[in-house]
């Protein structure tokens, strides 16, 4: 059986989209992400673009509220904050025995500049999830049965 992941920043439009569509990608075979947010906007379409370079279209996605995500369930094994600390304190309590990780990525909502200067930060900010995303599931117990880090 797959081990369920949630993502959560604090909009659900840039970082834990892109963290659920590379754990979906990369490790679907033992892993099934979602993202949700702690106050959910639009997509960021700086974000939709980034990804369509590596071959992700999330054109068309919507954001979720980590609220309904706790209302319907079911469960995760896996919550993984992608925001800062101070935003992180904010995610609520899951309930079951999920285990709680927190991965810090940069906010790419926060980027200024002209759009191509925006798009050059956020791709930093991918490549790092996705980087993040390989380690972490390469030593994962639903892969290797270790303990995870």
């Amino acid at each position: 059986m797959k081990k369920r992941i949630l993502f959560v920043c604090i909009h659900n439009s840039a970082r834990s989209q892109m963290a659920e569509a590379f754990v979906n990608q990369l490790a679907g075979d033992c892993f099934q992400a979602e993202s949700a947010g702690i106050e959910p906007r639009k997509m960021n379409p700086i974000v939709v673009k980034a990804m369509q370079e590596n071959g992700i279209d999330l054109t068309g996605r919507q954001t979720k509220s980590v609220n309904s995500m706790i209302a319907r369930g079911p469960y995760f094994d896996y919550v993984i904050t992608v925001c800062d600390e101070t935003s992180a304190e904010r995610c609520p309590t899951f309930p079951g025995t999920a285990i709680r990780l927190h991965w810090p990525f940069a906010d790419p909502s926060s980027f200024q500049g002209s759009d191509e200067e925006k798009l050059a930060r956020t791709r930093l900010v991918r490549d790092e999830i996705r980087r993040t995303v390989e380690e972490w599931s390469a030593r994962s117990p639903a892969v290797y049965g270790g303990v995870p880090g």
